[in-house]
């Protein structure tokens, strides 16, 4: 199933965060962790963000989907805070 982003929407898959770092160091539970997402496909609208860029995004302003095992996020062009 393709979802097919409107307007300035984005369509990422939710990316789990690091529980643990390359060298093998555990990371505890932290308040408030960074949330990323792979970009899957933008809408017509959307200028600065790209297909297959890593986002970071405000946690609270999306809409989450789970698909198939694979857990989507919609969320707005100015929702994103920054690309990888």
């Amino acid at each position: 199933m393709a979802l097919k982003p409107l307007k300035d929407m984005i369509v990422a898959i939710v990316e789990k965060p690091l529980e643990k770092t390359e060298s093998g160091i555990l990371l505890g539970e932290a308040k408030e962790k960074p949330v990323y997402a792979v970009v899957e496909t933008v809408g017509p609208e959307v200028k600065t963000v790209k297909t297959g860029e890593k986002i970071i995004y405000k946690e609270y302003s999306t809409t989450n989907l789970k698909i198939d095992g694979i857990e989507y996020i919609i969320v707005k062009e100015e929702d994103v805070l920054a690309t990888l």
